[in-house]
């Protein structure tokens, strides 16, 4: 048993981290779509946290068309039941979800990407982090980190002194 808090062991992202890493995931998905070009037909981000990669996804892959599906599971730190708060256009989506790509930060326990790809079963899911839980409803990530590691995002942080994580400074 540890005494460490869930956010003790952190993995911290600055912006440039996750603009690197989105386009390291782009180049990955490039020419790996259904068209004949191997195009996407469009990015769809989980929102909130799959806007970032999704933005800059679709900008690498000259993908125009781009959509979002919100789907809340957490609770600040906390896991809650997965719930669809708002759908993409169900003309661009399909009925399965084939040609579209659909982009979050992170996979943690799988459970955010279980409902979308329920929704959307021919949709390729991407992530930009992928913990080993969820790894299995992704279909390309980029860094995997342990169950037990929380990931720090740009958006949810700011400037301010830490204390070193073991002594003292």
């Amino acid at each position: 048993m540890s005494d460490q808090l869930p956010h003790e062991k952190g993995f911290h992202i600055s912006w440039d981290q996750m603009h690197r890493d989105s386009r390291a995931l782009a180049w990955r998905l490039d020419k790996r779509g259904p068209e004949a070009d191997g195009a996407w037909k469009a990015v769809v981000a989980i929102t909130r946290g799959g806007m970032v990669p999704a933005c800059i996804i679709a900008r690498e892959l000259n993908v125009r068309v781009v959509d979002t599906i919100s789907v809340k599971s957490y609770d600040n730190q906390t896991q809650a039941e997965a719930v669809v708060l708002k759908a993409p256009d169900a003309g661009l989506m399909g009925d399965d979800g084939a040609g579209i790509l659909v982009i979050d930060d992170l996979v943690d326990s799988g459970r955010t990407l279980e409902v979308v790809r329920k929704l959307y079963p021919k949709a390729h899911f991407a992530t930009v982090y992928a913990k080993p839980k969820g790894e299995p409803m992704v279909d390309t990530f980029i860094t995997g980190v342990s169950q037990d590691t929380w990931i720090f995002f740009p958006w949810d942080m700011a400037l301010q002194y830490v204390k070193p994580y073991r002594g003292t400074a």
